[in-house]
């Protein structure tokens, strides 16, 4: 009898250890040191809000797999990831109510009506949060600050983008503040520490292009420069101001580097990224809306079908192959 030396099968011959489950609970690991910096900074409110969100979006995704009778996923923990997310881009004050609402449109029309995961245009957790800033746009913008240390009480106030958009004075918030999180905000986007560590741990994975964040946060520091420098806009922003408050490292990080909705390309990755960071500077100096990152990162979703399209690496041999 002949051995068989080779194993004859189709593509794709790539193989590798990774499987989804691995993967979203790898991102829900990396998004630890945000959530206890929630907790740290607003309490009981943030773990309400976590866990709301999280159950809120784990249901969803069970009933409407249950009553299409499609293969059960909610062990992939794909569903955690868009609670978790969502949570910490919501403020809060908000109430658990909305909160359920944002995570059912999140997962039901976010994700589910196109067919679940891998084949959702949009990233689910910020179309929750663009459902919840439509609907209750007072609630979305009604901010608190971190706790005193041995005090639970809050009073609203205004983020730093707030204060430097609509109060147009100079720099009001300490960078130290903004570095390490305590200002008032979204639960998981005030501390520009905690999402670095957790993006960091993302990178050395592999579980995220680089280039994604890089062309991203790139981007809005060469144009804030130039608008900074030249004096362009409706307040004074300088490019560290702009890096550190609202979520831009949150989204850059953890949203516009969904594998699902960026990208496929190494050139797309680097489009994607530049163009939403031209969109958030612009939202943010010129827009009616202080922050920028939601739509910047939704709109440029909307046209990653495109970059793939038209973003395709030179297939090996082509070029002679046209020559000839």
């Amino acid at each position: 009898m002949e051995q068989q030396l080779f194993v004859i099968s189709p593509a794709p011959h790539a193989q590798s250890e990774d499987t989804i489950s691995k993967i979203m609970y790898s991102v829900i690991a990396a998004l630890i040191p945000a959530m206890v910096c929630a907790l740290a900074f607003f309490g009981m409110r943030a773990l309400v809000l976590i866990l709301t969100c999280v159950a809120a979006c784990v249901a969803t995704e069970y009933i409407f797999q249950t009553v299409r009778k499609k293969e059960m996923t909610v062990g992939d923990g794909s569903a955690i990831i868009t609670g978790i997310l969502l949570a910490l881009v919501l403020p809060p004050s908000i109430s658990p109510l909305s909160a359920v609402l944002g995570s059912v449109v999140a997962i039901a029309l976010g994700k589910q009506v196109f067919g679940g995961l891998g084949y959702n245009i949009f990233n689910p957790a910020l179309i929750g949060r663009a459902f919840l800033q439509a609907t209750f746009p007072v609630a979305m913008t009604t901010w608190t600050p971190p706790i005193a240390y041995g005090s639970v009480d809050a009073v609203s106030s205004a983020t730093a983008l707030a204060t430097m958009k609509f109060e147009t004075v100079d720099r009001m918030t300490p960078y130290w503040k903004m570095f390490f999180g305590y200002e008032g905000g979204c639960l998981g986007e005030t501390s520009v520490l905690a999402i670095l560590i957790g993006g960091a741990y993302l990178l050395y994975k592999g579980y995220i292009n680089w280039r994604i964040p890089a062309s991203y946060l790139g981007t809005v520091v060469l144009i804030s420069s130039i608008f900074w420098l030249g004096g362009i806009g409706n307040y004074p922003a300088d490019p560290l101001f702009h890096l550190f408050a609202g979520g831009l490292m949150l989204g850059a990080l953890f949203m516009a580097t969904d594998m699902v909705t960026s990208p496929v390309t190494a050139m797309g990755c680097w489009i994607f990224g530049i163009g939403a960071g031209v969109l958030v500077v612009v939202i943010r100096v010129f827009g009616g809306l202080p922050e920028g990152v939601m739509y910047s990162i939704l709109i440029m979703n909307a046209v990653t079908p495109l970059i793939n399209r038209y973003a395709r690496p030179t297939v090996f041999g082509s070029r002679n192959l046209a020559k000839k």
